[in-house]
């Protein structure tokens, strides 16, 4: 264990230290997000209809802040498929490594990154309105919520860029099924609004189960009462991380710089 903590350790920084080489990169993975807050607050939630007593800033905000953690580890798919097409992932193959550090390192600084997006994203959305009334311990449960997120998705992401034969094939895969798996939610618009076979796969959603998570640890009711709520979201995050997780090793060790 310790062997493949401290190479993926190593990996993590290899991703880290691109930031300050490739500014370009990490600010316009700022920059979305945020776009995102202000075009939801100022342009499209007065038209979205919510439920009597209902604030429509609180619920839609948190959908935004949780849609942005799944986008943004669409770039997982991208740099991995990048590293196939430049024979790294064939270089670091030959080395005496750890096979899931690649993969464990790629999340890592998704993480890292992501989570300095998401606290940018939530300053900027309490500028617009947003107010975290669920109290201090729920905005931490939040933030965890976010971090479980984007490990979940990250995996799912590396699988993918993996799997495909190009980065330009990798963009778009990565983001395709993100679209309709967000938007078929209740990130944005309450369930009773769907028709009733939407609905049905909309309760069963993961980005619904996480979304009420968030919501709930956020803007209240008290911490236990959104347990249930919680322990549903985590159940759906370590899911997807322990079969995608996985299939990227397994895909890893298949796979051939092309």
């Amino acid at each position: 264990m310790s062997y493949v903590l401290s190479d993926s350790w190593e990996m993590t920084k290899r991703q880290l230290r691109q930031i300050p080489r490739i500014p370009e990169l990490f600010f316009f993975s700022l920059i979305q997000p945020v776009m995102f807050v202000l075009l939801f607050r100022y342009v499209f939630g007065g038209a979205i209809k919510m439920p009597p007593g209902v604030d429509a800033v609180q619920y839609i905000m948190v959908g935004i802040f949780a849609q942005s953690m799944t986008f943004a580890t669409a770039g997982i798919s991208t740099g991995l498929a990048d590293d196939m097409q430049k024979g790294l992932i064939d270089r670091f193959r030959s080395l005496p490594m750890a096979r899931s550090a690649v993969l464990i390192g790629r999340m890592g600084s998704d993480l890292v990154r992501n989570m300095f997006v998401a606290v940018v994203m939530v300053l900027v959305g309490l500028l617009v309105g947003f107010r975290f009334s669920g109290g201090f311990w729920g905005a931490v449960g939040g933030f965890g919520m976010f971090a479980m997120t984007i490990l979940a998705f990250a995996s799912i992401g590396a699988w993918i860029g993996l799997s495909v034969r190009n980065a330009e094939a990798a963009n778009i895969a990565g983001m395709v099924w993100l679209f309709p798996l967000t938007f078929t939610s209740n990130a944005f618009v309450p369930l009773q609004t769907m028709p009733g076979w939407l609905r049905a796969w909309a309760e069963v959603n993961p980005i619904t189960k996480i979304v009420d998570a968030t919501r709930g640890l956020f803007i209240g009711p008290p911490v236990f009462k959104v347990a249930p709520a919680v322990w549903e979201a985590l159940a759906w995050c370590v899911g997807l991380i322990a079969v995608f997780g996985f299939l990227a090793v397994r895909q890893y060790q298949r796979a051939s710089s092309r």
